[in-house]
C-alpha cells in the first residue's frame, strides 16, 4: 500500500514536488458500496431481518434459531455498521470528486459534463 502524508508548506517556501501517480492513485480503503440503491436496500432487508427473525424465533423453535444470525453478516458484508457505511457510499457514488492541489484535498461536486468526454 502506498501511502503519501502531503502537509502544506509554509508560505513563502516551495511546494514539494508530488509525482502524478500518488496524487491519482485510488484509496486503498474499504469499498462497502454495491452497484445499485435498491440492491443495498435488499441486502440491508435479508440482513435486518435475519437478524429479527432469529431473535424473534427464539420462544418458538428454540436457540437452534439464532443459527441463523451470523447469515446476516455475510448480507451485511460485515456488521450493520458496514452496511450503513456501504449505503454512504452508494450513495454518494459519482457524486463527489477529490481533487488535490499543492498537497491540500478537498471534496468538491463531480462535474456531470466532464464524466461524459
Amino acid at each position: 500500500m502506498n501511502t503519501v502524508n502531503i502537509v502544506k508548506p509554509p508560505e513563502g517556501t516551495k511546494s514539494p514536488v508530488i509525482a502524478p501517480s500518488a496524487v491519482t492513485a485510488p484509496s486503498a480503503a474499504p469499498n462497502f458500496a454495491s452497484k445499485s440503491v435498491p440492491r443495498h436496500l435488499a441486502r440491508g432487508v435479508i440482513g435486518f431481518g435475519l437478524i429479527i427473525g432469529s431473535i424473534a424465533m427464539v420462544p418458538v423453535a428454540g436457540p437452534a434459531t439464532l443459527l441463523a444470525a451470523p447469515l446476516a453478516l455475510i448480507a451485511f458484508r460485515g456488521c450493520p455498521t458496514c452496511w450503513m457505511v456501504g449505503l454512504a457510499q452508494t450513495i454518494s457514488r459519482g457524486r463527489l470528486e477529490r481533487q488535490c492541489v499543492d498537497g491540500v484535498c478537498t471534496l468538491t461536486k463531480a462535474d456531470p459534463a466532464a464524466k461524459a468526454k
